[in-house]
């Protein structure tokens, strides 16, 4: 890997660690965040693909690796690209086939995959409605959970059903001012390669 790529990558991950630090824990948009992040169970892995049959080679390569993973050690990954996807429906569509990778896998039940998406949009909501920055990353990312760690943070959490509503009402008292004041945006051109 060349020195420029790799620089490159470091600068993507520091995007992506100062999203999850200012956005997700800071605005509270995940209740059970915190937690893993402070303990460092979370591998953050920058994928180099532009389409997705090789974003579909990283994932399972990454969900492999969780899957025989300690979860005291490696809890969750955030799996980037951000050298494609750059339309949220393509990234979208994609997710069917991350989802039948699970299955194929036999990790239905045991991981599950969450995205996230610069341009992420709710089927309901219009493009520019602040809510969809619930779920709006720097990068087109893919999220791997442990089932297990979802249902005992569930569990644990008050209310977890309320989180949704909770996160809508933040995002609309924050603002698209508020949001750009966290400075959580993409580092690098987004009509990437």
């Amino acid at each position: 890997m060349s020195d420029q790529t790799e620089e490159r990558d470091a600068l993507v991950l520091e995007d992506t660690r100062r999203w999850v630090q200012r956005a997700v824990i800071g605005l509270n948009l995940c209740p059970f965040a915190k937690s893993v992040e402070v303990k460092k169970q979370v591998r953050y892995v920058v994928s180099h693909a532009a389409r997705a049959k090789p974003l579909l080679v990283d994932l399972k390569r990454e969900l492999l690796a969780l899957a025989a993973a300690d979860p005291g050690v490696l809890d969750t990954t955030l799996l980037v690209a951000p050298d494609g996807f750059v339309d949220f429906l393509e990234f979208n569509d994609m997710l069917d086939r991350a989802d039948k990778l699970l299955v194929a896998l036999d990790l239905d039940g045991v991981l599950q995959i969450a995205s996230l998406h610069p341009q992420y949009q709710f089927a309901d909501a219009e493009p520019g409605d602040i809510t969809n920055f619930t779920n709006r990353a720097p990068y087109p990312t893919l999220h791997l959970l442990r089932e297990e760690s979802v249902d005992r943070a569930v569990a644990a959490f008050p209310n977890a059903e309320a989180i949704f509503e909770t996160n809508m009402q933040t995002m609309q008292d924050l603002g698209p001012d508020g949001w750009a004041a966290l400075g959580v945006d993409a580092s690098i051109d987004k009509g990437r390669a």
